[in-house]
């Protein structure tokens, strides 16, 4: 009897883990709508998870599967998304944003800071957080972080320009990983750090390890989606322990040092603590606060590296680009001997905001995901068919990098040319241009990244020049991690760019080069014909 007993319980477990994981897989085909096919409990994801297709590659796959559907369905695991495709759709899903406010969430208890930052939270509480910290990146703010970026690109582009030859040849990454690295620990945080001259400092260290989406962590992240409350009762964290716990207590250490010593900082985290028992107002505890903090380190660290890396492939690949940009970029290096104001750099390097703008279209997030939170009906994907109504729980992905690489919106797409965003171009792809995002959620820190971009770009062009090495080679998106990074690198050589007018402008080196190789020389052999002339004279009063 015992047997038996035991043997109809399997039965029935199995069936409800086969429902559970079979229920929703013929949604689409119930509902007429083209979708990309799938397989069991992978649904369209195995390329992916088996490491034989770039997530962004994927995504492009799906986004061209019918280039007249106006949205199409897949399922991520065993979850079916709605894809986006038609701009005028995807605006429409912007204008109602209540209906689609917030990221998919992760309900893990485990990783604290992925459901209570800025990316994690939901509805009231998410607007009221956004509200707090967006004063951070008003202008005046902006004005005070640039005189901190422009001292630190400073000094990286110095050392960058006298590196000795058998260190030019540089993986750009890593290089603008560590730049990024102290640009955000000393505005955001306050701490300083110099990971360039001290390459294995623990926050350095700690802060790559828990932004890196390697392999396993890639896995580990679509399994905690698709399944949370196993991953939950299974303890799957994301997050290495002992370095997520490093950069807490960092933080928390800055914390109860100002607290205790009534010291103030021009900061985010200053921001959150001055917000404490004001009436009315968002109460963070030091872990929200840790939250945020680290939310606004990982968005600014992979995202503005990689970007500056992209930006560097292209000039270098496009030598007619370079050369344009330090054209322009010498111009203001000179007229304002090495010190450009935050108003110069914002206003008058308009061909380099062209390039960092076409990088940013060129490379921009593979999708942004949305939550429908209200059913929603979209028109018919094609003409002969039906409308579709999303209902509450859905997720809808809008790929972003499929779009910027549509040639049905942009001439030429896979080609770099910043002339599209001078002059007039430039609104005529604001409707299909948002790297950054769409609507009330798009990324919070774009002006600050922005900022950090132009800066470097603008102090390390201003005295180096980038050419290929013999590890440079072409950008083919890496299989092993979700987001968007290229397998080999980005190897390239770094060498000294002398500006020509500079030369006759700087009060240090030049002057001493002018010096030693001319006015030197001239003074000597001045002097030489005179005691030449001299000798020859008393010759001449001895003998007469």
């Amino acid at each position: 009897m015992e047997y038996w007993s035991m043997s109809v319980l399997s039965i029935v477990i199995t069936v409800l883990i086969i429902y559970y994981l079979f229920r929703k897989f013929n949604f689409f085909k119930r509902h007429g709508i083209i979708h990309i096919p799938s397989i069991p409990i992978l649904g369209a994801m195995a390329p992916v998870i088996f490491c034989r297709m770039s997530f962004v590659d994927f995504t492009r796959k799906i986004y061209n599967l019918n280039r007249d559907a106006k949205y199409i369905g897949l399922y991520a695991t065993t979850k079916p998304v709605v894809m986006l495709r038609d701009v005028e759709v995807i605006k429409d899903v912007v204008k109602n944003f209540d209906t689609f406010i917030n990221n998919p969430t992760f309900i893990d208890a485990n990783d604290y800071v992925l459901s209570q930052s800025l990316f994690g939270l939901q509805n009231t509480k998410w607007q009221h957080v956004r509200k707090l910290l967006s004063p951070f990146f008003t202008s005046s703010n902006m004005k005070i972080m640039f005189t901190f970026m422009s001292k630190h690109a400073a000094d990286f582009a110095k050392l960058m320009s006298t590196l000795p030859a058998y260190k030019r040849d540089i993986n750009m990454k890593d290089i603008f990983d560590r730049y990024t690295n102290d640009v955000i620990a000393l505005c955001t945080y306050g701490i300083k750090i110099d990971s360039i001259r001290d390459p294995t400092n623990k926050f350095y260290i700690c802060g790559k390890d828990i932004t890196y989406v390697s392999a396993i962590r890639s896995i580990k992240l679509i399994f905690i989606r698709a399944f949370p409350k196993l991953g939950r009762i299974l303890n799957i964290k994301l997050f290495n322990n002992q370095k997520m716990k490093y950069f807490e207590s960092r933080i928390k250490n800055e914390i109860a040092i100002r607290d205790a010593e009534h010291i103030s900082r021009l900061d985010m985290i200053q921001l959150m603590l001055d917000n404490r028992g004001k009436e009315g107002r968002i109460q963070l505890d030091v872990d929200d606060i840790v939250a945020q903090a680290y939310a606004f380190y990982f968005a600014g660290f992979e995202t503005s590296s990689s970007v500056m890396s992209f930006i560097m492939y292209q000039i270098v690949a496009n030598p007619n680009i370079q050369i344009k940009l330090q054209q322009e970029i010498d111009e203001l290096f000179n007229e304002s001997d090495g010190n450009a104001t935050y108003e110069a750099v914002n206003n008058k390097l308009k061909y380099l905001d062209a390039v960092i703008k076409e990088a940013l279209r060129l490379f921009s997030p593979s999708v942004i995901e949305r939550v429908c939170e209200k059913a929603y009906k979209l028109p018919p994907a094609l003409p002969s068919e039906k409308s579709f109504t999303i209902n509450k729980g859905m997720i809808i992905w809008i790929p972003l990098y499929a779009i910027h690489h549509d040639e049905k919106y942009y001439d030429n797409p896979e080609k770099f040319l910043p002339e599209r965003f001078l002059n007039n171009d430039q609104d005529n792809n604001s409707s299909f241009y948002f790297p950054f995002g769409l609507g009330p959620r798009m990324c919070i820190g774009r002006r600050f990244g922005l900022l950090m971009i132009k800066v470097v770009l603008f102090h390390l062009l201003a005295r180096c020049e980038l050419k290929q090495c013999a590890k440079t080679s072409s950008i083919k998106f890496s299989e092993k991690t979700l987001v968007m990074m290229p397998k080999d690198g980005f190897w390239l050589n770094i060498q000294p760019y002398f500006n020509k007018k500079l030369l006759f402008n700087q009060k240090n080196v030049c002057k001493y080069i002018i010096y030693k190789y001319f006015i030197k020389k001239l003074i000597s052999r001045i002097l030489r014909i005179k005691i030449f002339s001299l000798f020859v004279y008393l010759l001449y009063q001895i003998y007469h």
